[in-house]
């Protein structure tokens, strides 16, 4: 007898991913495939470890400098965007040339041929990102939002919020506003 099955690969990998991070109690974040981000620096033995346990399912960790570099650019501007207030005063090409000690065209390249994607878009969506936690974390106005993270107006910033997100920063404010009116006043079952 034969059966026929169908599967997402991608469902596969991220449950194969959740199960052995967890049995090697390793706290992380999945950031789509391929990519996970760890709470703390792993050790030698944590990354054999890991190695081991996902060669088991075809599963391999990438080593390469190209791949840890773009991982330096990736902390660096979320360094520069959540931390730095001094790199607002800087470009984003200089900023990363400054602090990485490459050339940005190389830097850009780099990063465009690992992540199929660009170091600029990176940035819009770490800044939107952002935007959304303090939306929903903090009482600020789009205005210093618009200011922390350095938009030369709140225009700007709504058009790319809108861009990214298909909802400008009020409607995704409003939505916030409902759901925690609505978490209020919900009994509790």
């Amino acid at each position: 007898m034969k059966l026929n099955v169908k599967y997402n690969f991608n469902t596969m990998c991220k449950i194969v991913l959740q199960e052995q991070l967890a049995e090697l109690s390793i706290p992380y974040r999945l950031h789509g495939l391929g990519e996970i981000e760890f709470e703390r620096p792993l050790d030698l033995q944590q990354i054999n470890n890991l190695s081991t346990s996902l060669a088991a399912y075809g599963i391999e960790i990438i080593d390469d400098q190209k791949s840890a570099l773009v991982q330096r650019i990736k902390e660096t501007i979320t360094n520069m965007i959540l931390h730095d207030d001094e790199a607002k005063n800087f470009k984003v090409s200089s900023y990363l040339s400054n602090k990485l000690n490459y050339s940005y065209v190389y830097l850009s390249n780099v990063f465009s041929e690992v992540t199929h994607s660009s170091i600029e878009n990176f940035v819009i969506l770490k800044k939107i990102d952002h935007a959304k936690s303090l939306i929903i974390n903090k009482d600020y106005t789009l205005t210093e939002i618009a200011y922390q993270l350095n938009y030369s107006s709140v225009a700007h910033l709504s058009y790319q919020f809108k861009k990214t997100t298909g909802l400008t920063p009020s409607t995704f404010q409003k939505i916030i506003q409902k759901r925690r009116t609505n978490s209020i006043q919900k009994p509790n079952s």
